[in-house]
């Protein structure tokens, strides 16, 4: 037959869901919220507050941040992340029962901290928020029974040492060692040490079933064996009270030999009752935490852990007083630690060509990260702040000489027919490196171009026209005329072929003129290509200003000076979108400040975040 949660053989009973035994679930009820305040101001808040005799505790954040839970006793003595110190996830004891603290830490998840606790509470708890961003909202759940659940009936039914809601109670022979461990323990925790019920063995006498009849026992003169106790159990534990039981055996009452169990009544054997033994606490020891991730992915970092002196007693881990574990040497807190070893720069080739025959080009080298495996890797991988130029400037030396023109003139030669335009055109050295740099060669650009301003009248013999104005404004120029064969006939000229005039001496019909020195002029070379394709870019020209002997002068007019730059391919760049980029996480900002965009994984899971990055990296090295 079983036993039931009253501890009676064939009872039925069992505890619902309010903790009671027996019970038919209607003396409870749930209690459950979320907390959403906004918070302003750094430290601790109170979220909710767990009342005496709560079960079934859930406190849980709604989804991942830097906050952190706390847990703190009415009496102010801190269970969990009191005092501004951050425990590890873990088992702790406070209010009557046992918390488990859980905190995930794989960066894929977005599961936030929780408490859970299946109570009771033997006490008030308050929880709190140590709030250091946005709050995303804390659920709180618990149980609470009806009025007067702990009866006296249920006190009854209790074995002597067992929890009084949780609480274990304190025997009468707990020695001086024992109360000052415990007062330590307390003080430790910020309280003073409270004052539970005292249990003894046997002060709850156990209640016999109505059923039961009273076994008959015979004279005890007539019995020739009886039981006698001939030691006791083991003790459970070497030191930190355990617990031990009387061993009775069946002897000869006059021999004192042990005999076969036949020979005595069963019936009155002794029940063998729990006694306390080893009551003098276990040596203090160090509880040593786990590890902290490495403070580096790669290279030397490093890790810390936590380091505590804890003590054992009535099954229970105490943390004491660090004097207590000076017999032991202190485990380090600190560690360096190298996940792996880091990846370096390496030149791949030597320098290229200058980019130019002349004048100051640019030229490269191929600069990869590569591997402690010696393969090429992302260069996040590598540290950016290291990495050796894979571009520099080189300067060939003065390069050949561009061709400087000025515009063409306004003038044409001839008022009536054909005649012709100039420009001046002079081979110089430019000192501007995006301009050609091919030298000025042999295609020297032309110093006339052909115009025509309409016919011209003839007239008898060779007609000479007047001479045209000259082609230049100043400097050395040329002036032309018409001459023609004519006849003069009455009133009119008839023109006839050339080869009528023959006999006659042709008159000049160009000739050189000077009007005026020019002075100083404004020269400039071709347009240098568009520094961009695309979003803006610009073009240069060099611009000078020459005297007659094509020397360097000051004297132009600076308001007629030819524009040396000038915007060039203003159209927007269209951008390549690709969607199926995009973040599976909500902290992928995490992910590039760690560096993590280098593994396939990262990379796919936050596509967008490691994308931008990669192209502010390249962005960074293309305007280097």
């Amino acid at each position: 037959q079983s036993i039931g949660c009253d501890d009676y053989l064939g009872s039925d009973k069992v505890i619902d869901k309010c903790g009671i035994c027996g019970g038919d679930n209607t003396a409870c009820k749930v209690v459950s919220g979320v907390f959403k305040h906004t918070l302003t101001n750094l430290g601790y808040h109170k979220i909710v507050e767990i009342p005496e005799g709560a079960t079934k505790i859930n406190i849980t954040e709604m989804s991942k941040s830097n906050n952190y839970l706390a847990l703190r006793s009415r009496s102010g003595r801190s269970i969990i992340n009191g005092n501004w110190a951050i425990d590890r996830p873990g088992r702790y004891e406070g209010g009557g029962t046992m918390f488990t603290y859980k905190r995930p830490n794989e960066i894929s998840s977005t599961a936030g901290e929780s408490f859970l606790a299946d109570g009771p509470t033997n006490e008030v708890l308050d929880v709190y928020m140590i709030h250091q961003q946005p709050n995303p909202g804390i659920h709180y759940e618990y149980i609470i029974p009806g009025d007067n659940v702990i009866s006296s009936q249920l006190l009854a039914h209790r074995r002597p040492g067992e929890p009084l809601n949780g609480q274990l109670g304190m025997p009468e022979n707990t020695n001086h060692e024992e109360e000052d461990l415990l007062r330590e323990t307390d003080t430790l925790a910020g309280q003073s040490a409270g004052t539970f019920p005292v249990i003894q063995p046997g002060r709850f006498p156990s209640h016999q079933p109505e059923n039961q009849v009273p076994a008959v026992q015979p004279p005890r003169q007539n019995r020739e064996h009886n039981w006698k106790q001939i030691g006791k159990t083991e003790c459970t534990t070497t030191c930190g009270k355990g617990s031990q039981y009387p061993v009775f055996h069946c002897v000869n009452r006059i021999t004192h030999e042990e005999v076969s169990e036949s020979y005595c009544d069963s019936s009155t054997k002794p029940i063998p009752e729990e006694e306390a033994c080893n009551l003098f606490p276990c040596p203090a020891f160090w509880d040593i935490g786990e590890w902290s991730e490495c403070s580096k992915t790669c290279g030397l970092g490093m890790q810390h852990r936590q380091i505590l002196c804890r003590q054992m007693y009535a099954n229970r881990t105490l943390t004491v007083q660090q004097y207590r574990c000076h017999h032991l040497e202190k485990p380090e807190t600190t560690s360096t630690c190298q996940l792996k070893i880091c990846s370096e720069w390496q030149i791949r080739t030597e320098w290229t060509s200058c980019s130019v025959p002349c004048g100051v080009g640019q030229r490269t080298r191929d600069v990869k990260c590569v591997s402690n495996l010696g393969d090429i890797v992302d260069d996040e991988e590598c540290n950016m702040k290291l990495r050796p130029n894979d571009i520099e400037n080189c300067d060939m030396g003065p390069c050949a000489k561009s061709w400087f023109l000025t515009e063409w003139s306004d003038r044409c030669s001839a008022e009536c027919g054909d005649g012709v335009r100039t420009r001046s055109v002079v081979c110089m050295t430019n000192h501007v490196s995006s301009l050609p740099l091919e030298g000025c060669g042999n295609n020297r650009p032309s110093e006339t171009t052909s115009c025509n301003n309409g016919p011209c009248a003839g007239k008898v013999e060779w007609f000479a026209g007047g001479w045209t104005q000259c082609s230049t404004e100043c400097g050395s120029g040329t002036q032309q005329r018409e001459v023609i064969c004519v006849r003069k006939t009455e009133g009119n000229f008839d023109v006839l072929n050339p080869y009528e005039c023959s006999y006659l001496e042709k008159p000049p019909s160009q000739q050189s003129c000077y009007l005026k020195p020019c002075g100083s002029k404004w020269f400039h070379t071709e347009w240098s290509t568009c520094s961009k394709s695309c979003e803006g870019g610009f073009r240069v020209r060099e611009v000078r200003c020459l005297s007659d002997d094509m020397t360097a002068s000051t004297q132009c007019d600076p308001q007629l000076k030819p524009e040396e730059k000038e915007p060039c391919n203003t159209q927007d760049c269209i951008p390549e979108i690709d969607e199926n980029c995009k973040d599976k996480y909500y902290n992928c900002n995490v992910v590039v400040q760690a560096r993590l965009c280098v593994y396939t994984y990262y990379k796919t899971a936050c596509c967008a975040s490691c994308t931008r990055v990669a192209n502010r990296q390249s962005g960074f090295l293309g305007r280097r």
